[in-house]
C-alpha cells in the first residue's frame, strides 16, 4: 500500500471513529456530557464533582454510565471519544 492510500484509510478511519462518538453521544444525558468533557481534561472525579456541584459519587455513577453507552472499558477511553466529538464539532463548523 503506497502512502497515499495509507493516508486515505486513516482519514477513512478517523471519520468512521468521529461518526460513531456521535452517535453514542447522542445518548448521553447533559451532565453526561459535562462528565465526560471534565475526563477529556484531565479532571479527578474529585474535581468534577467540586465542577458540577455533585457527589463524587455521583461522578461515578455518571462514569460507569458513560463507558456502558460509549462501549469502552475505561476513562481513557471516554477522553479519546470527547476529543472525537470535539474535533468532529470543528470540521462541522
Amino acid at each position: 500500500m503506497d502512502r497515499y492510500q495509507d493516508d486515505e484509510r486513516r482519514a477513512v478511519d478517523a471519520r468512521t471513529a468521529t461518526a460513531a462518538a456521535t452517535m453514542a453521544a447522542a445518548r448521553l444525558t447533559p451532565t453526561q456530557m459535562k462528565v465526560m468533557q471534565g475526563v477529556s481534561f484531565g479532571r479527578l472525579n474529585k474535581q468534577i464533582a467540586f465542577d458540577l456541584g455533585i457527589a463524587e459519587k455521583t461522578v461515578k455513577a455518571h462514569m460507569t454510565a458513560l463507558m456502558r453507552k460509549l462501549n469502552v472499558s475505561n476513562r481513557t477511553q471516554v477522553a479519546v471519544v470527547a476529543q472525537l466529538l470535539d474535533h468532529g464539532r470543528r470540521l462541522a463548523s
